[in-house]
């Protein structure tokens, strides 16, 4: 559990009582390791006792970093009432870009729009940073409006920046459209920017995807330096190398690349080749690669712990899975929302989904403040809707709402799905998305007209 306000204070107090320093670069190192670790309560409390001890002349960069803070552990609510409390004169650009990519990374189009264009209002100048989150915002949600943004961009001389095209890249992946994809990686080689493997690693999975496997293939080759016998040179693309290896079914490559860097692991690359050998089945080398984390890293995060139970619930291994929880709780590792939902999902995937419901409502009632993610209902929802049981399927749409996620569109597909297997009828349905600003596409359409089938319209239909 996370260390209480207090306790914290009284160890900064003490800290400086004893005559350790605390300057703005002791205070930056600390920020910086505990966002690294993402103890983003313990970093906010870390701000508020400067506050309170004036320990700290705050510059805008300060408040922005502290907005962000604030947005991650209480919501975008508390954001915006935390920036109007900032100084006008420390209101700045860097101010509002931090609320437009918590606004994004929340999801909330009607947000990030209104920041933006707050921002335009304000006089502040259109940046590639905020197009950039924009289109990833739009990637999401609203493919339509990536042209929009793009033709502002081309409007206000805003030149494109690596990322961007790596944005348009992964949105033309995405929508299975790989010529379009290509054309954009040759638009970005025009504008003398290469592909780094972060862009390839991008490339390379929508390949995968595609079923285009020697194309794919290539790309990874490039990722490692060209040719057959690639050496790995480039280390930072080894994590992305065990994973898209591994999506390729390549157990071969998957080993070579571990090898180099089972000597002296990175975490990232220790993570990637946990979700790598249990992608082709190798649940005892995942194991294998937990273990010499837990030896060599001594105390892990439940983020190590999650993606072992990962594992366990694509396998299907539920006994193993409920044995490491345990040993994460007689460790005094936090279990928090992300474990829950590798347990929920272990439970859905061997078909006990009563099972997953209950532990859904139990670790609901006992997170607090922290909801649960938004994949946890859903993997209980789909399989509701999956058997047609409408009454379970609507019950789990309910408390996604009290939970705080916002009527989407995938959130009807499933349970209008559910009405459909069911073959019942769904009155008032289009209502009930249009009271939620949410209009069917072309598959809901059709779902709209199955359900509308089911619905008695003849005489002799109501008096059977």
């Amino acid at each position: 559990m996370e260390a209480s306000p207090l306790s914290i204070n009284a160890a900064l107090d003490e800290w400086v009582n004893e005559g350790n320093p605390l300057g703005r670069s002791e205070i930056y190192s600390a920020l910086l390791g505990l966002r690294r670790r993402r103890h983003f309560g313990k970093a906010l409390q870390l701000f508020e006792w400067l506050d309170t001890k004036k320990r700290l002349s705050f510059v805008e960069r300060d408040y922005a970093s502290r907005l962000d803070l604030v947005a991650k552990v209480h919501g975008l609510y508390r954001a915006e009432k935390f920036l109007d409390k900032i100084p006008q004169s420390c209101r700045g650009e860097l101010v509002y870009r931090t609320l437009l990519a918590n606004c994004v990374a929340a999801g909330r189009a009607d947000k990030a729009e209104e920041v933006f264009n707050k921002m335009r209002d304000l006089g502040f100048p259109v940046t590639a940073f905020a197009c950039n989150q924009l289109l990833v915002l739009y990637k999401r949600l609203d493919r339509k409006k990536i042209a929009d943004v793009l033709l502002m961009m081309e409007k206000e001389s805003v030149k494109p920046t690596l990322f961007t095209y790596r944005v348009l890249i992964d949105a033309k992946g995405r929508a299975r459209d790989i010529a379009g994809m290509e054309k954009v990686v040759e638009s970005m080689k025009k504008e003398g920017l290469e592909p780094d493997s972060t862009v390839r690693a991008v490339i390379a999975r929508h390949y995968i995807s595609s079923g285009l496997t020697e194309e794919a293939t290539d790309v990874l080759k490039e990722m490692e330096g060209g040719g057959s016998g690639g050496d790995g040179e480039d280390r930072g693309a080894c994590k992305s190398l065990l994973l898209l290896y591994a999506a390729l079914g390549k157990e071969t490559d998957v080993e070579r690349i571990w090898k180099l860097c089972e000597a002296a692991p990175r975490m990232d690359e220790c993570l990637a080749a946990i979700e790598a050998w249990g992608k082709i089945g190798r649940v005892e080398a995942a194991e294998a690669v937990f273990e010499k984390m837990h030896k060599q890293f001594k105390k892990l995060s439940p983020r190590y712990y999650n993606s072992l139970l990962k594992v366990y619930g694509d396998h299907q291994l539920l006994g193993k899975g409920k044995e490491l929880v345990k040993r994460m709780a007689d460790g005094g590792c936090p279990i928090g929302p992300p474990t829950w939902d590798a347990l929920v999902g272990m439970y859905v995937q061997v078909g006990e989904v009563e099972k997953a419901d209950g532990l859904l409502q139990k670790a609901a009632a006992g997170q607090g403040k922290a909801r649960l993610l938004h994949s946890s209902y859903m993997a209980v929802m789909e399989k509701y809707a999956e058997r047609g049981e409408v009454h379970n399927t609507e019950k789990i749409f309910h408390r996604l709402r009290q939970s705080g996620y916002a009527g989407r569109m995938r959130h009807f597909q499933v349970l209008l799905q559910a009405y459909v297997n069911a073959k019942a009828p769904a009155y008032g349905f289009r209502e009930r998305m249009k009271a939620d600003n949410v209009f069917p596409n072309k598959s809901m359409a059709a779902q709209l007209a199955a359900a509308d089938a089911f619905k008695k319209t003849q005489i002799s239909d109501l008096l059977d």
